[in-house]
């Protein structure tokens, strides 16, 4: 992700939501809270970069709302950097609940 542009960003920070229900799969979100707090961390601190709500949605839609010539370098390499961190705690998610034998990651109604 070292070259996404905002909207390879923009496509990971949307799915952060969906990717933790299914990481999470029927288990109770209180069990990965550590994890959820560090996402959270993660999500706010690109909001905070790019000047807009704490939340991966608002995150996503000011990627894909500020125009290319309005970007700087130092600025998406943060939101870049947070984007790949955060897609690290959800692998880290999706390792405390893994099923060797399963493959396939059930849906829940908990969010982070």
């Amino acid at each position: 992700m070292s070259s996404s542009s905002p909207e390879d960003l923009a496509i990971a920070f949307r799915s952060f939501d969906r990717r933790f229900r299914e990481a999470l799969g029927d288990n109770k979100a209180g069990a990965v809270s550590d994890l959820a707090d560090t996402l959270r961390e993660h999500v706010g601190a690109a909001a905070a970069a790019l000047g807009t709500s704490a939340d991966a949605a608002s995150v996503a839609d000011e990627l894909d709302r500020r125009p290319s010539d309005q970007w700087d370098d130092a600025t998406l390499d943060e939101v870049r950097r947070h984007a790949l961190e955060a897609g690290g705690v959800l692998r880290k998610v999706d390792e405390r609940f893994a099923d060797p034998g399963d493959d396939a990651g059930g849906a829940s109604s908990d969010t982070w």
